[in-house]
């Protein structure tokens, strides 16, 4: 078995494209430590500060919305002098990025909120959908990527290349070190997601760096899911056109399970190594058919689960109880299942500890906050809304307050890495939306023609 080090330097060879700029405060959080959750909390302090320091300075200097909300609150770069500091950051509400308008306006509100200079956009069409101008902008090498809420708006973010590779490998790098020694390149995985290169739901356009990261990957939605078709899928408009696609949906989603059972079939069979990576719920109904069917598979420690984007429609399970029931049905080991927190509008990725289930968060380039009803910080070891100031933006100010309630304590209680982490269990606020690219996806496979 490699040790850790030479693991982790095998990923970057395979996802160099994805790395930051060296010599960067960036790269030095991010890239330089082998693992981002063993940082020494004394060595982990400066990098997160010059990395989030950098974010600030260039949003504030290259976003004219985000200077003068900064100005609103009197905090100017020269006020961050510590780390102690990054709390005085402005923090914009997640909801900002809900208020936008429609039409070829809605492309001037995204060049409003783009931090730094925009390439020429050119949107065709007198009366632009939202697609529409996401495409001209994708045209353009900006990835406008989107969640939604269950009260019908969207959450739309900018992001230039760079920033959404950066992501990427943030994610592949803590799914990556979370699970060592697990990963290889030469192994299977499947995508329990829309797939990333046709369409840009965040939660399946963020991995993208999968297909890079493991040599085979089939996809269970292969195909374009437009605003429009989610819109219509969940419910929220209605006639002919709309009964129709939901109960293509419908159907879809029936052949959808029955191939990832095929394909479980065949690299059970040929002793293989997979990776299931996506929505819990797509995961969960194979697992509910297979037991039906009276089927189970034994992968143990051939097999791994990272599931992420939300888990509502689970009929209320738990994460804790969906990996007793991927041990169960699939035979893979509990502690190679994992969760991942983040949200569309910043490139932070909390996840799970193997030994407690504890979700991590990568203190060396992201700051996670705990805000009470008067959005002052809380500390550690108690609930309120999360927070969080991310380094590796730089097309949009990611210094952002959510409408998640979390507890943050200073270390997990189980394992012996140092760093902060949030309770497993993340909840709404009272009056949020539900929110989470998961949730778009079950409440778009779930919509029968008779519902």
């Amino acid at each position: 078995m490699m040790d850790y080090a030479t693991y982790m330097d095998a990923l970057d060879r395979q996802l160099n494209q994805y790395l930051p700029q060296p010599n960067t405060p960036l790269y030095d959080a991010l890239v330089k430590p082998k693992d981002l959750f063993r940082v020494p909390l004394r060595e982990a302090e400066p990098l997160q500060f010059a990395c989030i320091k950098k974010a600030f300075l260039h949003n504030y200097s290259n976003s004219k919305f985000y200077q003068k909300f900064c100005k609103e609150k009197s905090v100017t770069p020269d006020d961050i002098k510590t780390n102690e500091d990054l709390a005085k950051i402005p923090l914009i509400p997640d909801k900002f990025f809900k208020d936008y308008p429609s039409g070829k306006e809605f492309a001037v509100w995204l060049a409003n909120i783009y931090t730094g200079e925009l390439p020429h956009i050119t949107v065709p069409q007198r009366n632009p959908s939202y697609d529409d101008v996401l495409k001209a902008y994708y045209a353009a090498g900006v990835i406008v990527s989107y969640s939604s809420g269950t009260g019908g708006r969207y959450t739309f973010i900018p992001r230039n290349k760079q920033t959404f590779m950066n992501a990427e490998y943030a994610l592949a790098k803590t799914l990556v070190g979370m699970a060592y020694p697990f990963w290889k390149y030469d192994s299977y995985g499947y995508l329990l997601m829309p797939h990333p290169k046709k369409n840009l739901i965040f939660a399946g356009r963020a991995l993208e760096v999968y297909f890079d990261a493991v040599k085979d990957v089939n996809v269970a939605i292969d195909r374009e899911v437009t605003t429009e078709l989610v819109q219509i899928t969940m419910g929220r408009t209605k006639g002919l056109k709309s009964d129709l696609v939901r109960y293509f949906s419908y159907r879809m989603q029936k052949k959808m399970i029955d191939n990832i059972i095929t394909w479980l079939e065949t690299h059970d069979k040929a002793k293989d190594t997979i990776t299931l990576l996506g929505a819990p719920y797509i995961l969960y109904a194979v697992m509910e058919k297979l037991k039906a069917q009276g089927k189970s598979f034994d992968f143990g420690e051939r097999g791994a689960v990272a599931t992420g984007g939300g888990w509502k429609g689970l009929r209320n399970i738990t994460s804790s109880e969906f990996r007793t029931e991927v041990n169960k049905v699939l035979g893979i080991s509990e502690r190679l299942v994992l969760d991942v927190y983040s949200m569309v509008e910043g490139n932070g990725w909390m996840i799970h500890c193997p030994e407690g289930h504890y979700l991590h968060v990568p203190y060396t380039y992201y700051k996670a906050l705990v805000l009470d009803k008067e959005y002052q910080s809380v500390g550690y070891g108690e609930w309120g809304r999360f927070a969080f100031l991310d380094g590796i933006a730089t097309s949009h100010p990611s210094f952002i307050v959510t409408g998640d309630q979390v507890k943050l304590l200073e270390h997990c209680p189980v394992c012996d890495r140092p760093g902060p982490v949030l309770e497993p269990e993340v909840k709404r606020a009272q009056g949020e939306d539900l929110r989470g690219c998961a949730e778009e996806v079950r409440r778009m496979l779930s919509k029968d023609i008779g519902q």
